[in-house]
């Protein structure tokens, strides 16, 4: 059952558009088998993981986040700036040349300058999805928005004043949006702390995109670099460790990965530290064991041993470790 687990997970974070649940048999005769979940199947398959009376990990395996911005104007380029930093594959969406280009120099991704019509056709939507409207007019928001609403997203959010944003809700209501589709957008964009500044309207949008990322349910997924390191045909041996369980205060949440490589290379961090050194040690020794494709390690930061090691938190944490086939 585990048999191609990461060719299977390489095709769904490229094709599939629904969620994607990745489930680890941790104990019993199955101990380390995988497989792979997406959404229309996720039913049927909870009733058909074999050893069912042994410990399972399950965990919704995010995608790299993709940020959509509808609209080069000033706010958006803090938005693309601080999108960047937390992670996110940013494409912006404008039909102005000079305002596409202050997007390129900001540091998008990928710019379209094209109609918002035609720019919108272009971006296929999934739950991974955060797409934010931020464009000059209520009428380029009502074709930004109700192209938006008919694809797969994980968040869409309209600036724009209270009046501005019925008017354009209103509108696609009558052109056969459902009601309830037009509630879920988040309008006015962004957190409540007295913004005013493009920066600090920036800062307050992709703080609701965090807020509202941090309340799914948690799935820490493969970062783009870790995926870059995983999939690589490079020949390298190569183990993946995933946080299980956490007591106490820990660094990072589980779900948190990090890979290793044979020769000590590494992408992504679950921690630093002592926990870090001990997971990348084991791993290291996995790979030169041959024979051990799967185990479970314990790490533990009491507070005399976090005292030791100069650190601030301390804590239990359980890691698999799984070879990369």
């Amino acid at each position: 059952m585990g048999e191609g687990f990461y060719s299977q997970l390489k095709e769904a974070l490229s094709s599939a558009s629904g969620d994607i649940w990745s489930e680890t048999v941790l104990s019993g005769e199955h101990a380390g088998k995988k497989r792979l979940v997406t959404e229309p199947e996720k039913e049927k398959a909870d009733a058909e993981m074999p050893g069912q009376a042994d410990r399972v990990f399950r965990e919704r395996i995010g995608r790299s986040p993709k940020l959509i911005l509808c609209g080069a104007g000033h706010v958006s380029m803090p938005v693309i700036r601080i999108g960047k930093m937390l992670g996110f594959t940013v494409t912006v969406l404008e039909d102005r040349p000079k305002f596409a280009d202050h997007a390129r120099r900001a540091g998008a991704d990928r710019v379209i300058c094209e109609p918002f019509e035609a720019g919108i056709e272009q971006i296929k939507g999934d739950l991974d999805s955060w797409f934010v409207i931020v464009t000059r007019g209520h009428r380029y928001d009502r074709i930004c928005l109700e192209g938006i609403l008919h694809k797969p997203r994980a968040y869409v959010g309209m600036m724009g004043s209270k009046r501005r944003a019925a008017i354009v809700k209103d509108q696609l209501e009558k052109s056969g949006i459902s009601r309830g589709a037009l509630d879920g957008v988040y309008t006015p964009i962004g957190l409540a702390i007295g913004a005013e500044t493009p920066e600090e309207i920036a800062v307050s949008v992709m703080a609701e995109i965090i807020q509202v990322k941090n309340s799914r349910e948690k799935g820490c997924g493969y970062s783009k670099e870790l995926q870059e390191m995983l999939f690589a045909e490079d020949g390298k041996e190569k183990v993946v460790a995933t946080i299980i369980s956490r007591k106490g205060s820990a660094p990072r949440s589980i779900g948190t990965k990090m890979l290793i490589r044979e020769d000590g290379a590494t992408a992504d961090t679950i921690g630093g530290g002592c926990v870090e050194s001990e997971v990348i040690q084991r791993a290291l020794l996995m790979m030169r064991d041959k024979a051990d494709e799967f185990q479970i390690c314990t790490v533990d930061m009491t507070a005399d041993a976090a005292e030791d090691e100069g650190m601030v938190c301390g804590g239990v944490v359980e890691v698999m470790l799984e070879k990369v086939k």
